[in-house]
């Protein structure tokens, strides 16, 4: 059913600009026309949105998320097939799109079937742009084996955050496998993470050659490569093979700013995935030795945040939480907030975000053409940031594809 959205306060986040007593036709699952004041008279098929004043925007994109990583009971989780994941994956997706999210990211264990089950309105839940498993070296951040575990790994064929690929050969083969497999971008884990039971943050994962490797392939499919990377030295090797995009980024420097800036590349700082684990402590999930590990990244990662907007660096909006802790993903917006315009931040989760998955023209907007993809909210995001924050009390639709598919009254 086609829709028409009457007395809207519009916002176009990539200008910034508002349209008072708006009105917006949505046609198709797109958008279709826009105006102010009286619009002309439609069919009786056409339901009617009165949004009473509300303001009208595109709707969120969160470009870090991990929809297959609901539990960090890693016990628990050996015990999970694959359609028990599945399940509770969607079930994530669902509870997104829920907070206002009409688009993700999934940068690590989603693939094409769970993008198909929303795609054909199986289950609800926001576009799935997925990348398939992230690959990491032996002994990388994508390498959970305990350090008791002397088993190598083999096949890799069930649903799991990332594989494991050694050397030029073997990142080629991958990066072909996640691409014939749908994957609409690579990512690489290239430092140590919080998580992982075998490395440092400081630790340079891959080399240049390996990561060289994996930006050809990502180009000649017209994809391209993001990296899982904190310290200046993985960053920088990085960004110089070609990379898109930064993951996370903590412990990023000058040069780094630098490249990011030159290279038009693009920041996914997810500090918000720090502070809840933090705040957790040991309900987490994490070792003791992975809480040591957090604390190192945590207190950098504002600072970095703040050097990376002054410099106009290219930022968009992640979360990147697990297990319980994604009940969180609307508190990034509050944390860069501190340091962001609310108008900045709210492009991170736009217009930006759109720009980094290749979509401008499709998400983050209201021009015409657009998806119809829209939350209504009660109140003035720009002068009020939690009115993005706070769903239970201001979010009164969201509207993906021209399909209402949340309206709280």
């Amino acid at each position: 059913m086609d829709l028409r959205i009457i007395n809207a306060c519009t916002l176009e986040p990539e200008t910034g600009e508002r349209n008072s007593s708006a009105w917006i036709d949505i046609r198709n699952g797109r958008i279709a026309e826009m105006g102010s004041g009286q619009p002309g008279p439609v069919s009786k098929d056409i339901k009617i949105i009165d949004a009473k004043g509300a303001t009208v925007m595109p709707g969120l994109v969160d470009a870090h998320v991990h929809i297959i990583v609901t539990s960090t009971d890693a016990a628990d989780r050996n015990n999970w097939t694959p359609g028990y994941l599945t399940v509770r994956a969607l079930k994530s997706a669902t509870d997104m799109l829920h907070r206002g999210f009409t688009t993700v990211r999934d940068v690590g264990g989603a693939d094409y079937g769970m993008a198909r089950a929303i795609e054909e309105e199986l289950v609800s839940g926001p576009r799935l742009v997925f990348g398939g498993k992230a690959l990491s070296q032996t002994g990388g951040h994508g390498d959970f084996r305990l350090l008791s575990d002397t088993a190598q790994p083999c096949c890799q064929i069930k649903p799991d955050f990332g594989r494991i690929a050694d050397g030029i050969d073997e990142v080629q083969r991958a990066a072909r496998d996640e691409f014939r497999k749908g994957a609409n971008h690579l990512k690489l884990v290239v430092s140590g993470g919080v998580a992982s039971p075998s490395d440092e943050i400081s630790a340079v994962q891959y080399t240049f050659e390996e990561i060289r490797a994996a930006v050809v392939e990502a180009e000649n499919h017209n994809r391209y490569v993001t990296v899982h990377a904190y310290h200046p030295r993985s960053v920088n090797q990085a960004l110089k093979a070609g990379v898109k995009c930064v993951e996370h980024g903590n412990l990023i420097d000058d040069e780094s700013i630098r490249l990011l800036v030159e290279n038009d590349a693009f920041l996914v700082p997810t500090i918000i995935t720090y502070e809840a684990m933090y705040e957790a402590g040991s309900a987490s999930g994490l070792s003791a030795g992975s809480l040591n590990k957090l604390d190192e990244v945590r207190v950098a990662a504002m600072d970095a945040l703040r050097k990376a907007h002054e410099a106009g660096v290219n930022i968009v909006y992640g979360s990147d939480l697990l297990g319980s802790l994604q009940a969180r993903q609307l508190d990034e917006f509050t944390i860069r907030a501190r340091v962001q315009p609310a108008i900045d931040v709210i492009r991170a989760a736009t217009s930006n975000a759109a720009k980094l998955l290749g979509m401008k023209d499709e998400i983050g907007t209201l021009q015409n053409g657009a998806y119809a993809d829209l939350i209504i909210v009660d109140g003035d995001p720009v002068e009020d940031i939690s009115v993005l924050t706070q769903p239970d009390q201001f979010l009164r639709a969201v509207i993906k594809g021209g399909r209402l598919m949340v309206a709280s009254r």
